[in-house]
């Protein structure tokens, strides 16, 4: 019952969330990015970039609930830590790609400079913070932020001057990729500077999914604590927004009741999504896990894993917004159930993956070499619109349902194995995010092929009519 209250509660406070953000961030964000770039100041620009990135990732209740399970498996992170060292990243990584924008650095070059510096990282950081930084990479794009870092590259992009449109819509995607890499930074370079008094033991993580109280008590007693914690995250972005109000935006009445309002049901949502994923959804999903983990030799959790996956992607709400995209852009050619498969069945895979380095030990950092060497290839081939999709929605399959449910029930699984939560489990929304970077590029491939083959024959029906015209 639990559950399945915590179930209604994620859906209701998260529908409610992302109205609060629709109309009152969304539209702001726009306006401050066109602003800023008219202002033609690049260190203004900047620093704006930076200031805006950290207060959103403050408020992103994804990373809220990593930082939560992060602290709960090991007790040498703490929540705050992990959340401002998340947030710095993210701050300076939104400033490199308003950056990138202005100078036209293309994506694929940024991309493989910043990925080898963090694959170079991973190879002397100590090996419980590789999927805690590969999670938080997948983490930071959530409801809060994603929305609101895409509407300010729309508003950056719209006012470049001498640019052709296709350009405008290459550089209007990207931001959210860019911006990803800024946590996974940040938090390797918070475990090399750890002193390595590191609290981690699979017993950290409790698998006592329910309290002995009454159902209503157990969720009314998390209340209190969870709003203080919500007023804390929004605060920083609320005095951000006014801080635009008077000095750059100006927006007349009517449209700052809208902002408050906006506000008010952000605060509300997220209240009642944390309320219930701490309530119900992830102590469920530890519970399940664990259960599972203990059937036979844990066999049972690959082909689990694999069902999961595939269910999860499919219901995540951005991926539903994210095919839409794709279909319009590639002009109809790559259909969105061609796409849905094509996820769910990536998806779907990497979970089933990360159960295999669960049951049997494997490191992390072998498979998001081979994927993430696979995925910087493809972007010297992919057409760069369809590279640009692909790393903005690397974590656009990490949604709420994966860092709340999926993670939990791979910190279950790993507990039933007497493993190490920080190096088994970790790291699943790493796996997740890269699935997008490889099926959506291979998309684009596809769709480059078709473009070829339709100049061929356009070409050839050219030769042909011309060769009738001379001969008649």
């Amino acid at each position: 019952m639990d559950f399945l209250i915590g179930g209604i509660l994620l859906i209701l406070g998260l529908s409610v969330f992302l109205l609060g953000a629709e109309i009152g961030m969304v539209p702001i964000g726009q306006k401050v990015g066109s602003s800023l770039t008219r202002k033609r100041n690049l260190p203004l620009i900047l620093v704006i970039g930076f200031v805006v990135g950290f207060a959103l990732s403050v408020a992103e209740p994804d990373i809220q609930v990593l930082a939560s399970q992060v602290a709960d498996a090991d007790a040498s992170i703490t929540c705050t830590s992990l959340i401002m060292m998340i947030s710095i990243g993210v701050g300076l990584f939104v400033s490199m790609a308003f950056a990138r924008t202005i100078f036209q650095v293309p994506l694929k070059w940024l991309f493989s400079v910043f990925y080898g510096i963090v694959f170079i990282l991973t190879a002397v950081v100590r090996p419980e913070f590789v999927g805690i930084a590969f999670d938080a990479g997948g983490a930071t794009t959530g409801p809060m932020t994603v929305p609101f870092i895409m509407a300010l590259g729309l508003g950056v992009a719209s006012v470049r001057r001498n640019v052709s449109i296709s350009s405008v819509e290459n550089d209007s995607f990207g931001f959210v990729g860019v911006a990803s890499i800024g946590p996974i930074l940040a938090v390797l370079l918070m475990g090399l500077i750890s002193d390595g008094a590191a609290g981690t033991t699979s017993q950290a993580v409790s698998v006592e999914a329910f309290s002995t109280g009454t159902i209503i008590q157990h969720f009314l007693g998390l209340l209190p604590g969870i709003s203080k914690e919500a007023l804390k995250a929004l605060l920083p972005l609320s005095f951000i927004l006014l801080a635009f109000q008077v000095t750059l935006l100006h927006m007349p009445r009517h449209q700052v009741k809208k902002t408050i309002l906006g506000l008010f049901y952000t605060f509300v949502g997220l209240v009642v999504f944390l309320v219930g994923t701490n309530g119900g959804f992830m102590p469920a999903g530890k519970v399940l896990g664990a259960e599972i983990g203990n059937l036979g030799d844990g066999w049972a959790l690959f082909p689990i894993g694999l069902l999961f996956g595939a269910v999860v992607v499919c219901a995540e709400p951005a991926v539903w917004v994210l095919t839409d995209q794709v279909e319009e852009v590639s002009g109809g050619h790559i259909r969105r159930p061609l796409m849905l498969i094509a996820l769910a069945i990536g998806v779907g895979t990497a979970v089933a993956l990360s159960m295999l380095r669960v049951v049997a030990g494997i490191n992390l950092v072998w498979f998001l070499l081979a994927g993430y060497g696979i995925a910087l290839i493809m972007t010297f081939f992919c057409p760069p619109l369809f590279t640009a999709i692909a790393f903005d929605s690397g974590g656009v399959a990490t949604g709420p349902l994966s860092s709340t449910f999926i993670l939990s029930f791979a910190l279950g699984a790993s507990v039933a194995f007497d493993g190490n939560p920080t190096t088994d489990a970790f790291g699943i929304l790493a796996m997740i995010a890269m699935t997008p970077l490889i099926a959506i590029q291979t998309l684009g491939l596809i769709y480059k092929k078709k473009q070829h083959t339709m100049k061929k024959l356009k070409d050839r029906h050219k030769a042909q009519t011309a060769s009738v015209r001379d001969k008649i």
